[in-house]
């Protein structure tokens, strides 16, 4: 009987260890919904701090955390006022703390020095193996942007067209034609 208990108590400590480390591993990977202006070498990131404009971008939520008008707003872009900052040349710091804004001030102080730095290598620049989804995003979105501006040529030269033939029409209603 004894036998038979420890046994089960080994089986299920096996059971519930195993299946801790799954969770982990799927936890604390988010390669693929790191942005293509991510720095490289991180296999899990839950937040950037731009030293540059004092804001965060929550990683897995795709959005920008700010100070304005007095308190933190979460928002899927920056605010106009930075409409001219570039993501891919500015410096990222990465941290996976929850909330780090709430102590923003340490973090504006101990990141001061990189304000205006660049020369980080990012996602969109790697050709690293684990970066293979970012590749391939990019090629399709390439591929997309250059089918979507051969239909913009595409309607702009029918549209030309299309004014050609009623000014034709307007022109030979007037004559009588």
């Amino acid at each position: 009987m004894k036998k038979m208990i420890l046994a089960a108590a080994i089986f299920l400590s096996c059971a519930a260890y195993k299946q801790d480390a799954k969770a982990q591993i799927s936890l604390n990977i988010n390669i693929g919904s790191q942005p293509d202006w991510g720095p490289v070498g991180y296999d899990h990131v839950d937040y950037y701090y731009l030293p540059d404009v004092g804001a965060y971008y929550d990683v897995p939520a795709h959005q920008y955390v700010y100070y304005e008008n007095n308190s933190w707003v979460r928002r899927t872009s920056l605010p106009v006022r930075y409409r001219n900052y570039n993501l891919y040349n500015g410096y990222k710091v990465v941290i996976n703390e929850r909330q780090p804004w709430l102590r923003d001030n340490v973090y504006r102080t101990k990141y001061a020095g990189y304000r205006g730095r660049g020369g980080q290598s990012i996602i969109r620049d790697s050709r690293d193996v684990k970066y293979r989804d970012h590749w391939m995003a990019n090629k399709e979105k390439q591929a997309y942007h250059k089918e979507i501006q051969r239909d913009r040529k595409d309607a702009r030269k029918d549209y030309k067209e299309y004014r050609k033939d009623v000014k034709r029409y307007e022109k030979d209603r007037k004559h009588g034609h």
